[in-house]
């Protein structure tokens, strides 16, 4: 059973606060991760089209960088409960700069395979599930509850910002330019983000008692987000999301790149056209404070569901590039509002020596579902057409968005803490 007790949430800010210093260092670092995670978002699907045409093995990709939220998301939350969140998120970094180092130099030995792709792409989802984990257990630390609405959509903006703005048209640039060059540039971002986090003072292990086992610490965590009906009704309609949206733009690569394909762009042109969803996403980001304050909780999620299905069901009516762009911008903006939203009131409801185990049961549900899309995308393509994974993604988003009604505004403003001891 779920006790449904008042929110402790207070106001929204009505003017200018400090973040503080420690924020800002984190902010840098996660700005420059999100950067090296952009231009690997874009290089390694445009270089395995240069090993391989398959649909199927073209998404094999997007499933090997993703399937590590499916199998590893809760052993990262244990993970993040347990030890300095910092120290993991430096680890994390340090991991991902020197696979994507090693790949480069194989590169440029003409030692490459969609195979070599696979196995970095499933080493660097490996560490993601541990850094983005403890990246966002570690806000609470940093900020302090009452400041989680702004610090989030200050950090979502730069994660945007570099992740879909800056990132995609220049890992377009890079493969262009050569191989080698395309993970390079996101090695030697990963290697100074994790040197700017050693910046940060301070010890970021929560305290609790000594920890039991790591299989009863990730149950702990389990129990309460399943105990808590709004936290796992969200989970789950995330993971719908994203399955929809990762198996549309699994394949818009070859929907897009190429002479042949319906769009006909350049490898560069495809980066500029993923700028049209950061250029919404950091819209979203700034403005998701003002939104949720302005239509409540409930109507900014049921809205950024219905942008969500402009996202990824645009490209099944129309090839045109500008139709297309306007539809990726209005996701953009869904999908920030929804973010900021989201996360801001988990982070707030859950005791911080939960938080870890929270987030990693949360993005079991939330990412867990992220290379089930992409295989699913790929399968659609390969037997159906291109163009049946973009209606059948948009129609699935649709679902989402009137499911999204049986979350109320008293639902999300005074959300229940789950039993004690869950």
């Amino acid at each position: 059973m779920t006790e449904t007790t008042p929110l402790s949430d207070p106001p929204p800010p009505t003017g200018p606060r400090h973040l503080g210093g420690r924020f800002w260092t984190v902010w840098t670092s996660s700005g420059l991760s999100n950067l090296a995670d952009g231009v690997l978002k874009v290089a390694l699907p445009l270089v395995a089209l240069r090993f391989t045409g398959s649909p199927l093995l073209i998404a094999g990709v997007a499933f090997a960088l993703t399937i590590p939220w499916l199998l590893l998301s809760l052993p990262a939350g244990a993970l993040a409960d347990r030890y300095d969140r910092r120290r993991l998120m430096v680890g994390a970094n340090l991991a991902r700069g020197l696979l994507l180092a090693g790949l480069a130099a194989a590169l440029a030995l003409d030692l490459g395979s969609v195979w070599l792709l696979y196995a970095v792409a499933l080493g660097v989802g490996t560490a993601e599930t541990v850094h983005d984990t403890s990246a966002q257990s570690i806000l609470p630390q940093v900020v302090g509850r009452d400041r989680l609405s702004r610090a989030n959509g200050r950090l979502h903006a730069v994660e945007l910002t570099a992740h879909q703005f800056a990132g995609p048209p220049l890992g377009g640039i890079l493969v262009a330019l050569g191989l080698a060059a395309a993970f390079t540039a996101p090695a030697a971002l990963w290697l100074v983000a994790a040197g700017t986090l050693v910046l940060v003072r301070g010890s970021f292990r929560t305290e609790r008692a000594a920890p039991a086992t790591m299989r009863t610490d990730i149950a702990e965590g389990l129990r309460f987000l399943w105990r808590h009906r709004t936290l796992r009704t969200l989970a789950a309609m995330v993971g719908l999301s994203n399955f929809s949206t990762n198996a549309a733009f699994t394949v818009m690569v070859l929907f897009a790149v190429g002479p042949t394909s319906p769009m006909g762009l350049s490898e560069p042109a495809y980066g500029l056209l993923l700028t049209a969803t950061a250029a919404g996403s950091v819209l979203g980001a700034l403005t998701a404070e003002h939104v949720e304050r302005l239509l409540g909780r409930a109507w900014s999620l049921r809205v950024s569901e219905l942008a969500f299905a402009v996202l990824v069901g645009v490209p099944a009516l129309t090839a045109d590039p500008l139709v297309i762009g306007a539809g990726f911008f209005v996701g953009g903006v869904g999908l920030s509002v929804w973010n900021v939203v989201t996360v801001s009131l988990r982070q707030r409801i859950t005791p911080d020596h939960l938080l870890g185990r929270l987030n990693s049961a949360y993005r079991l549900l939330a990412w867990g579902t992220l290379p089930l899309g992409a295989a699913a995308g790929g399968l659609i393509a390969q037997f159906f057409g291109l163009t049946a994974v973009f209606a059948g993604m948009g129609a699935l988003a649709l679902v989402t968005f009137l499911w999204q009604f049986t979350l109320s505004e008293a639902d999300l403003g005074g959300a229940g803490r789950a039993t004690a001891g869950a």
